[in-house]
């Protein structure tokens, strides 16, 4: 399946595969964070769209349109830099390009996971990109007033995703008793009594590895008993950049250096 970028003439949107990494996991005692496959997932399920300018704004806790002044570094190009006209302390970036997906299938449109920024916060929309001749805005809407935020040249404004339109909606949800599923049940117990026991030795005897002081199921694909799980288990994600109509397919990036 394609996910098509249109792109005008003048437009010239920067798109990268999301990478898993993060300065604050970086950052982090062993870089702990990374022991979270769920986390390393997320943070790498997607495409992020690239600020086009270096810009600053701050927000002055009013709710108009002059409420929010935006100030991009000299040179910028006016279609390159944000704007505020939504008012609500909302600053928008204009993405450059018109998205295509297959029949059925949305664009989840929002921030990058598990990335931060002080006094502002990304907004989230799902758009129907399989008919819809229109582009979309990231927004992204202040929590502090009188705090200057930075956005640099480079840095992820957006974060987007396919998700099929009707899958979600297709769902039943049911509560049920573990009772009723024996095994389950039995799995389990198992994982609980081992991971209590697991980290009462690792407290009393701190392993000097740090990739020892922690159990690694999930992470390796197996069950209590390490009988493997899906056969389709992932632990990285390798996302095709975006390519122009007519070249040779892009190979997916190597896989990212992340502690496991």
């Amino acid at each position: 399946m394609e996910l098509i970028c249109y792109r005008y003439p003048g437009w010239e949107p920067n798109i990268r595969p999301a990478p898993a990494k993060r300065d604050w996991m970086d950052a982090a005692p062993q870089q702990f964070p990374y022991r979270c496959l769920p986390l390393n997932v997320a943070n790498a399920h997607g495409w992020e769209v690239l600020s086009p300018c270096d810009v600053e704004a701050t927000w002055n806790g009013t709710m108009g349109t002059d409420g929010v002044g935006v100030r991009p570094d000299v040179g910028t190009a006016p279609h390159d830099a944000p704007v505020s006209i939504f008012g609500q302390g909302v600053l928008t970036f204009h993405i450059q390009g018109l998205f295509r997906t297959p029949p059925g299938w949305n664009l989840w449109v929002g921030g990058s996971p598990n990335r931060f920024k002080h006094a502002i916060q990304p907004l989230t929309g799902v758009v129907e990109t399989d008919w819809a001749p229109f582009t979309f805005t990231m927004n992204w809407r202040f929590t502090k007033a009188w705090r200057t935020v930075r956005f640099e040249k480079g840095e992820p404004i957006c974060f987007i995703f396919p998700v099929q339109r009707e899958a979600v909606e297709s769902f039943e949800p049911v509560f049920r008793s573990m009772d009723e599923d024996p095994e389950l049940k039995s799995q389990f117990e198992l994982w609980s009594r081992d991971r209590n026991a697991f980290q009462a030795q690792v407290k009393a005897n701190q392993p000097e590895a740090g990739a020892d002081r922690w159990q690694k199921h999930y992470y390796r694909g197996v069950d209590a008993t390490g009988e493997p799980g899906a056969a389709d288990h992932r632990t990285k994600l390798r996302l095709k950049p975006f390519r122009p109509a007519g070249a040779a397919e892009t190979p997916a990036p190597p896989d990212e250096d992340v502690q496991e």
